[in-house]
């Protein structure tokens, strides 16, 4: 028999003595189901743990998560942390314009998100030791995976995804809390992952399995198509016009009594979760559940509009009605490549331009549109939502800290100090954590590293986020080597 030892001693009068010879009796049995003395130690102390953080501010709150991620890396300097009394070559050109909450600041980039700040936190002590990641993808890798990868070029490029890699965030999300509808579990749309020519690195399940990859909507049409939304496609999710819902049923259940009678076919594909991959889409496509969530006709005109009408901000109104219909993880990427001109966020050029008339206005009408919509509706009291990129850009203009070339309108690349906005699911409204230096260089207190941002996602999840998976060589390795913020939980 398999039993995980609790409390050590527990069945002792005197708990101190620690495991007893019964225990390791069980654990001498199990050491033949493959389990060491280790594994067992190692599984009695994570279950304490858990137990520990049960009651714990936030955790367990949210039942879906929405990160909207801003791929490129947005200036901190010229959105949402402004300085005054700077050097010219550090003050953003925009003016500063007050929010909700006292005392805090935005440019006149952020005008209607500064109107919805009582209901989120900003945290403006974003921070890691770049080691290599000052580039696109390796800080990318790090804030999807929670862990760096070792195999970077002077120019940042990785080799393309691999099943070796470390899961995407919400991978492990979706095998340790897998959705309780008939619904897409992780969506990524409307665009991967991508610099360059390294395409969709982190944004995988890697060493989980294809099972717990992401069901990515790329609808077609280039970066600068602000109608893309509109050509969405899911024939893939529909019924044909000639196959009844009862009859497709009926052949799940043909299919069922086959395989039944075929254990050494079962046997040969049993890693494959095939029956996995089978029951989930017949579920999808007899409820038509995800069909109708992906049917953004059904939203008034107000409503798109509030949100705008450009790719992202319909991206952001397509995770509303996700989440709406069950799905735990949507990853809003944002909709233009790094390394490239227009509304990407990497402004080693034309910064005003480009931030004042593309990116600007599209981050604030999609992200504020987002956060009234949802609480509206009620749905932040249980969905996460998290706007960040890679990193922010230098303070100041004009210089290299990357290798790249900077116009006096553009900032380099900045992973030292930047900010995030994070809300929902049981995070403090109208809060401000950390502080950022004088010239937006440094933390001055309170830095908040991006494995603590995953932490805190698997927290509010209710899941440890020190949780142990077995990677491709079965090898024991944490979801992630931090611990939630709790001073951002209400």
């Amino acid at each position: 028999m398999l039993v995980v030892p609790g409390q050590p001693g527990k069945d002792l009068c005197d708990r101190n003595l620690g495991v007893t010879r019964r225990d390791l009796l069980r654990v001498g049995g199990a050491s033949m189901m493959g389990l060491t003395l280790a594994d067992m130690l190692q599984m009695q102390e994570a279950s304490a743990k858990e137990s520990s953080l049960i009651g714990a501010a936030g955790w367990g709150k949210a039942k879906s998560v929405i990160l909207l991620y801003l791929q490129g890396g947005p200036s901190h300097l010229d959105l949402w942390d402004p300085k005054e009394n700077v050097p010219d070559n550090v003050k953003s050109v925009f003016k500063n314009i007050s929010t909700k909450t006292p005392g805090l600041q935005f440019t006149e980039n952020l005008p209607k998100l500064a109107q919805q700040t009582d209901k989120v936190s900003m945290i403006r002590s974003m921070s890691y030791t770049p080691n290599g990641l000052f580039n696109h993808t390796a800080a990318i890798y790090q804030m999807m995976t929670g862990y760096t990868t070792d195999k970077v070029s002077p120019s940042g490029q990785l080799e393309p995804p691999s099943p070796k890699d470390f899961p995407n965030f919400g991978s492990n999300i979706i095998r340790l809390k897998p959705p309780t509808v008939p619904m897409l579990p992780f969506v990524m749309l409307p665009r991967p992952l991508q610099e360059s020519n390294v395409v969709g690195k982190a944004g995988t399940a890697g060493f989980l399995g294809r099972a717990y990859d992401p069901y990515t909507l790329f609808p077609p049409g280039d970066d600068l198509d602000m109608k893309k939304m509109d050509k969405i496609n899911v024939d893939d999710l529909k019924l044909r016009p000639d196959v009844y819902g009862g009859r497709l049923e009926r052949r799940a259940r043909l299919r069922d009594a086959i395989n039944a009678g075929m254990p050494e076919i079962d046997r040969a594909v049993k890693d494959y979760n095939l029956g996995a991959y089978y029951d989930r889409a017949l579920s999808l496509v007899v409820s038509g559940r995800a069909r109708n969530a992906f049917d953004l006709a059904q939203e008034s005109k107000e409503t798109r509009d509030l949100y705008g009408r450009n790719t992202f901000g319909q991206s952001c109104l397509l995770a509303r009605r996700l989440v709406e219909a069950g799905t735990r993880v949507v990853e809003v990427v944002w909709p233009k490549v790094a390394n490239s001109d227009n509304h990407s966020w990497d402004v080693h050029v034309g910064l005003t331009n480009r931030m004042k008339n593309q990116s600007g206005p599209m981050l604030d009408a999609g992200l504020s549109g987002l956060i009234s919509d949802m609480d509206e509706r009620g749905l932040l009291d249980e969905t996460l939502v998290i706007a960040v990129g890679e990193f922010g850009r230098s303070p100041q203009r004009g210089v290299s800290t990357s290798g790249n070339n900077n116009s006096n309108d553009g900032r380099d690349h900045w992973p030292y100090c930047y900010t995030a906005m994070i809300a929902g699911a049981g995070i403090k409204r109208g809060y401000v954590h950390g502080q950022s230096d004088k010239t937006g260089s440094a933390p001055l207190k309170d830095p908040v590293h991006p494995g603590q941002l995953l932490a805190t996602i698997y927290h509010t999840f209710g899941i440890d986020p020190e949780t142990i998976v077995y990677n491709h060589l079965n090898q024991p390795r944490e979801l992630v080597k931090a611990q939630a913020v709790d001073a951002f939980f209400a």
